[in-house]
């Protein structure tokens, strides 16, 4: 329990210069945490202007939980429910996102994995340690994937448990494109969600979704371990909701 508070103190704590440039140890900056979007909290103060200071790569939502967001080479992009992807105006706003400056320790050719759960295990097995932070990119060619989105959903706001039983599911057949990933440690479920989670865009940034199933060809995978996690709790009225703004 010793060791697991301590590892806890240094990822959440350490705020550094990283989280505002590429100096530094190699970070994460997330707005608010997984338990607190499971709880209906959709509304954040974070623009996507601050959002990009801290980070280049990631994933997330946006106010309202109105879809899925993925950041790719510092281009940030909304996943509606129509299964397109639409640039995000720096003006707009999150209540969780997760994004990071990559500096890939490990590339890796990728083939021939044919369901997520068996590029999970592939990347588990490659020589980052497995009681840390990861960020993956994972760019080439898809035989198959299922990708989701949500739909902007209206106040008082459901439990996210709720939202996600309409959402919408889409089937992506022969494409190219990119996913980008974070895995977290068991011991930080709840903080956001232990193990992989993907968001996945098209090469032509036209279409994509949060990753449900996957079918890969051919890519190459980017990875790297991050050693801290600079964490900028949400906004609340006290322990009922977000603030009305």
């Amino acid at each position: 329990m010793r060791r697991i508070l301590l590892a806890l103190f240094t990822l959440f704590l350490t705020v550094t210069a990283a989280a505002h440039s590429h100096a530094g140890p190699p970070s994460i900056y997330q707005v608010s945490t997984l338990a607190a979007l499971k709880e209906g909290v959709y509304d954040g103060r974070t623009t996507f202007r601050e959002l990009k200071e801290h980070g280049d790569l990631g994933i997330g939502t946006l106010n309202g939980l109105d879809g899925e967001m993925i950041a790719v080479d510092g281009e940030f992009f909304q996943i509606k429910v129509d299964g397109k992807a639409y640039p995000i105006p720096d003006a707009a706003k999150t209540p969780f996102a997760v994004v990071t400056f990559l500096r890939p320790e490990l590339q890796r050719l990728l083939r021939n994995l044919s369901t997520l759960l068996s590029l999970q295990e592939h990347l588990d097995g490659l020589p980052l340690p497995g009681d840390k932070l990861w960020v993956v990119r994972i760019q080439g060619s898809f035989e198959y994937l299922k990708v989701r989105s949500v739909d902007r959903q209206n106040k008082p706001y459901p439990r996210l448990e709720e939202a996600l039983k309409n959402q919408a599911v889409f089937e992506l057949n022969g494409v190219r494109g990119t996913l980008v990933g974070f895995r977290f440690p068991s011991y930080m479920d709840g903080v956001n969600m232990a193990g992989y989670h993907f968001h996945f865009i098209s090469q032509d940034r036209k279409q994509g979704g949060h990753v449900l199933e996957c079918n890969l060809e051919e890519a190459e995978a980017r990875l790297a371990c991050l050693s801290a996690l600079n964490l900028r709790l949400i906004d609340v009225d006290g322990p009922g909701g977000p603030k009305q703004e």
